[in-house]
């Protein structure tokens, strides 16, 4: 019998129905009743992750804990959250509750370092990149993290940010394709979408090199631990000599 999965959505909505539409297509299926038990929750009210990592918004863990809380109620025991960046707060709330959180992170991590890759351009929230979370889980695995340079930076958000409104476009998708190309000059080998509503903007074709799609990635695992209803440990220890950081950050501006 399958696993019962539990998505804490809303953060962005586009991003949340981009990943349930994933997470169909990873299912082997050849009809309705052979798909998986999916109960999602939704709030777009939660605070925004960035701004409480930089130290400017609310935090917007309560929020998190009730929908952690609804989807335990409706009998979830395995977690996947389409949003990069809540998983700075989620993990020990995932644990309290006794759900298995599938983490984007990891996954992504996981797949770069099966792929030989020894460095890899990050797309992501400032939130994202400010706390670290692929920077670490990279550097565990002995991959560098090739960050944008701070104008670049404001163009990756200027771009999340439209996608989240509803009016992203070509002027969108063109930045994100020049970013990335920075990240690829500067010795990037794969550019990693680490932000979900990224891949809704993003051209992957016109970059030049592979882009990764963690949410892809993530629903992939999540069907088949739910199909096989397996449990993992969860994320590698970070105590331990992992190896340090290395950051390069593209000097490019535009």
């Amino acid at each position: 019998m399958s696993r019962r999965i539990g998505v804490l959505g809303g953060m962005g909505p586009a991003a949340t129905i981009d990943f349930y539409t994933k997470l169909v297509e990873q299912t082997p299926a050849g009809r309705d009743q052979e798909h998986l038990p999916v109960v999602i929750w939704a709030d777009p009210g939660v605070p925004d992750r960035s701004d409480n990592l930089l130290g400017t918004g609310e935090d917007p863990t309560p929020w998190l804990q009730r929908g952690i809380d609804a989807l335990v109620d409706a009998g979830c025991d395995l977690l996947a959250v389409p949003c990069n960046t809540a998983h700075a707060f989620v993990p020990p709330l995932a644990r309290s509750a006794g759900l298995q959180l599938v983490s984007i992170v990891e996954v992504a991590a996981d797949h770069l370092a099966a792929a030989g890759v020894r460095a890899a351009g990050l797309l992501a929230t400032t939130g994202t990149v400010h706390s670290r979370l692929y920077a670490d889980a990279l550097a565990r695995r002995g991959i560098a993290t090739v960050e944008p340079s701070p104008v670049d930076q404001e163009r990756v958000m200027d771009a999340i940010v439209a996608v989240k409104a509803g009016r992203s476009g070509p002027a969108q998708a063109q930045a994100l394709v020049e970013v990335a190309q920075a990240l690829a000059a500067c010795g990037a080998q794969r550019v990693v979408a680490a932000c979900t509503e990224i891949v809704l903007a993003l051209d992957g074709a016109a970059v030049g090199l592979p882009v990764v799609d963690p949410a892809r990635l993530l629903a992939r695992r999540v069907v088949d631990l739910a199909l096989s209803g397996a449990t993992t440990s969860g994320p590698a220890s970070r105590s331990g000599c992992a190896p340090p950081r290395v950051v390069a950050r593209s000097s490019r501006s535009w």
